[in-house]
C-alpha cells in the first residue's frame, strides 16, 4: 500500500493554503469558502497529440455556430424530442419563437469541447459544453498551483507526477476568455453612442457555491474596462427594457453589450414561485427571448443550447464529412472533426432490443440533462431502456464507453482538506474556444485554454463540482525514456 510520507502533509496544506489565497475554492456556507478539489501533480500528455486537439476544438466551435444557425436542421433534428423531454420541448418552441422574426442578438459561442483519451481508440468527444461552460479559470488555477508546488517543493511534486521530468503546459485561461468576451462588449459598445463603460452581464443562479471560478472571469474582464454585474432571471425578468434601436437596457446601468449565462440548462433556473403562470418557468425563460431580440453579445443563445445537446451531437456523429461541410466547414475540418466524434446511436424499439446481446460496460446511456448525474452505466442500462416508454425515446442516446489510460503511479487527490492516494487515476480533458458571430475570438484560432479533471476509474460522476473528480493541469514529457508513462 503506498503511504503519504509524513514530511508531505506541510506540502499538501501549503496547497490548501494557496488555493484559498488565490479564489480557488467553493463557497461552502455564507461567509466560508473551502478549497477546490486538486490534484498534486499534473497529467501526463505527449505535445504533439494536445497540439492536435488544440486544432480540433475550434473546429468544432465553428461546426456548433453552424449548426446553431441552420433554423431548418435544428428544427427537424428536435422535433422528435417534443413528447421526450418537456424542457428541450420548451428550448425548441422558444427557439423557432425567437426566428420568426430576425433576431437581432449577436451569437458568441464561449464552449467546451470535453475529451476522453481512449487507450485504443484515442481521444474522443464526449459532450459540448455551450450553455454554462464553466471552470476555465480553475483550469487555469490548477496549472499555477502545479507550477507553484514544482518551484516551491519539487521532491514533493517529483514523487506525484507521472513522470521524473515533464513540462507543464501553459493555460492562458482567463486571460483568453476575459479578452474575447471583453472584444465582443466593445464590439457591440461601438455600434451605440453609449458614453459609460460597455456592460457585462453574468446570469447566475440563486445562492450558487460555484462563484469563485465566476468572479475570477469578472476580475478578467473588468481589468479590460468592461463593467460587469450579476443576476438572476428572476431579477432580469423585472430589469431588462428595451431601448433605442434595439438596444437592452438594464435598469440603474443603462445599455447592455454582453451577456453569459452560467444558468438557464434546467428548468429550475426559470422558476419563480411569487409568479402566476400557466405553464411552468414559461415567464423568466420568455427572458431568453427578450435578450435575443436585442442587439448583445449573448451566451448561449437558444440555438447554441440546442446544438450542443445530447440528441445533435448523436446526429453528427452518424453524418458523413460531406454533411457535415452544410454548417460551414470545409471539407478537410469536416474530416477532422470526424475522426473526434464518438460512436452515438439513438434509443429505439431495435436499439433496445440489439443492446440485449451487448456488453453492457462497453456503453453508456445518456439523456439530454446538463452537468452530472445523467448518465446510466453498466448493469443499469438495460433496465432503464426497458422500462422507457417509446415516447421517451427520442430523449436518450446511447455512446460507447471510452477507457482510457489510468496514470502510471499513483496520484494523489486532494478534498475537503484531506489527501487521497489513487492508483488509477484517470483524466478527461476539457478544450475552451471562442467564436463571435461564427468567427475566431482569440489570437489562437479560437482556443482560449483548458480543464483538466480527473477521477479514479470506479467512480462514475467525474465533475469537480458536481462529481469525485478535482481539478488538474498537463505536461509534456521531457526525457524520450518518459514515452511510456504518457496518458
Amino acid at each position: 500500500m503506498t503511504l503519504i510520507p509524513h514530511s508531505h502533509r506541510p506540502v499538501i496544506e501549503e496547497a490548501i493554503e494557496w488555493a484559498l489565497l488565490h479564489g480557488f475554492s467553493l463557497k461552502a456556507v455564507p461567509g466560508a469558502a473551502i478549497h477546490c478539489a486538486f490534484s498534486l501533480a499534473p497529467t501526463l500528455i505527449e505535445q504533439a497529440r494536445f497540439d492536435s486537439l488544440k486544432q480540433a476544438a475550434p473546429v468544432f466551435g465553428k461546426l456548433i455556430h453552424g449548426v446553431s444557425e441552420d433554423y431548418e436542421f435544428l428544427t427537424q433534428s428536435m422535433a422528435a424530442i417534443a413528447g421526450a423531454d418537456a424542457f428541450f420541448a420548451q428550448l425548441v418552441a422558444l427557439y423557432q419563437q425567437i426566428h420568426s422574426q430576425p433576431a437581432l442578438r449577436l451569437p458568441l459561442l464561449f464552449m467546451r469541447s470535453d475529451f476522453m483519451d481512449d487507450s485504443g481508440l484515442g481521444p474522443r468527444i464526449i459532450e459540448f459544453n455551450g450553455i454554462a461552460a464553466g471552470m476555465g479559470p480553475f483550469g487555469q488555477r490548477a496549472h499555477e498551483l502545479h507550477r507553484y508546488l514544482q518551484q516551491k517543493a519539487p521532491e514533493v511534486f517529483r514523487h506525484w507526477s507521472p513522470a521524473d521530468q515533464l513540462q507543464l503546459i501553459d493555460n492562458p485561461a482567463i486571460a483568453q476568455l476575459s479578452a474575447a468576451l471583453a472584444s465582443a462588449a466593445f464590439r457591440i459598445h461601438g455600434e451605440f453612442n453609449d458614453s459609460e463603460q460597455p456592460l457585462f452581464i453574468m446570469v447566475v443562479q440563486e445562492h450558487e457555491d460555484n462563484v469563485f471560478d465566476q468572479h475570477l472571469l469578472e476580475e478578467g474582464i473588468e481589468a479590460l474596462g468592461v463593467r460587469t454585474v450579476r443576476r438572476t432571471f428572476r431579477q432580469l425578468h423585472e430589469q431588462l427594457k428595451s431601448g433605442d434601436n434595439g438596444r437592452l437596457l438594464l435598469e440603474g446601468y443603462g445599455g447592455v453589450d454582453c451577456i453569459y449565462l452560467r444558468a438557464g440548462y434546467q428548468h429550475t433556473d426559470y422558476l419563480a414561485h411569487d409568479l402566476i403562470e400557466s405553464a411552468c418557468c414559461e415567464t423568466l425563460i420568455q427572458t431568453r427571448a427578450f435578450m435575443e431580440r436585442h442587439r448583445v453579445a449573448i451566451n448561449a443563445t437558444v440555438g447554441q443550447q440546442l446544438a450542443t445537446c445530447k440528441r445533435v451531437q448523436m446526429i453528427l456523429t452518424t453524418m458523413e464529412a460531406s454533411e457535415l461541410t452544410r454548417f460551414g466547414l470545409s471539407q478537410d475540418e469536416a474530416e477532422l472533426a470526424k475522426i473526434y466524434l464518438g460512436d452515438m446511436r439513438p434509443v429505439t424499439e431495435e436499439s433496445v432490443s440489439w443492446f440485449r446481446s451487448q456488453e453492457s460496460g462497453d456503453w453508456v446511456l445518456k439523456n439530454q440533462g446538463e452537468g452530472g448525474g445523467h448518465c446510466v452505466f453498466d448493469q443499469d442500462i438495460q433496465p432503464r431502456l426497458e422500462s422507457l416508454q417509446p415516447e421517451e425515446y427520442s430523449a436518450w442516446a446511447v455512446m460507447r464507453r471510452l477507457r482510457p489510460a489510468h496514470r502510471p503511479r499513483p496520484a494523489l487527490l486532494v478534498r475537503k482538506g484531506e489527501p487521497m492516494i489513487v492508483d488509477d487515476l484517470i483524466s478527461e480533458l476539457g478544450i475552451f474556444t471562442v467564436h463571435v458571430g461564427g468567427e475566431p475570438a482569440t489570437d489562437e484560432n479560437g482556443y482560449a485554454g483548458y480543464l483538466i479533471r480527473s477521477k479514479p476509474a470506479t467512480v462514475a460522476e467525474g465533475g469537480v463540482h458536481s462529481g469525485m473528480g478535482a481539478a488538474d493541469s498537463l505536461a509534456s514529457y521531457d526525457a524520450p525514456d518518459e514515452r511510456d508513462n504518457i496518458v
